[in-house]
């Protein structure tokens, strides 16, 4: 159905899988580890997009590559549909208000609402940003803008392409408030 991971595999029952994402995700998709992606309240459809990237090599995540390999197709819809339903919830990192203020400015001239909706939770292939680790989101966004994300929508990367390093840390700090 999506690819290579739709031959008939042994997959680990549903509640080892979780455990496993969880060590690094968050027992309950939120994550506490620096730079690691919060993944509860992410649409659907941009988990099982990501992971299907992430298995067939488009999306390269050196970390991710180990866990991503055997997931058959049942896995990842099981997986996308579980973080989906988990409650996105802010972090422990500090939110500076006048790094939101900036990052409301450049959000609203780059037009980030047109994609990821006014509340930043995402739509389809789209991600919630909303309450994402700042630390994460920073790096996320570097690498949009550096052209180095294998797999990444290149909209985005024009999107955010000539923001500097600071603009970058306002937005992610923005979408953190949110």
């Amino acid at each position: 159905m999506y690819g290579a991971g739709s031959v008939l595999a042994q997959s680990m029952p549903f509640d080892e899988r979780v455990t496993q994402c969880g060590a690094c995700h968050g027992e309950d998709g939120n994550s506490r580890i620096e730079k690691i992606p919060s993944l509860a309240g992410q649409p659907e459809f941009f988990v099982l997009n990501q992971l299907v990237l992430m298995r067939e090599g488009v999306r390269q995540v050196e970390a991710m590559a180990p866990f991503v390999k055997d997931l058959t197709d049942e896995d990842i819809t099981a997986l996308a549909k579980h973080y989906a339903q988990l409650e996105a919830k802010r972090g422990d990192e500090p939110i500076d208000p006048e790094l939101v203020k900036r990052g409301t400015e450049i959000a609203a001239q780059r037009r980030c609402v047109s994609c990821h909706l006014p509340t930043l939770t995402g739509q389809d292939q789209m991600p919630r940003l909303a309450k994402q680790r700042v630390d994460y989101m920073v790096e996320a966004l570097k690498a949009f803008r550096d052209d180095k994300r294998t797999g990444a929508d290149t909209a985005m990367t024009a999107t955010i392409l000539g923001l500097s390093d600071a603009d970058l840390a306002a937005l992610a700090h923005y979408a953190a408030s949110h």
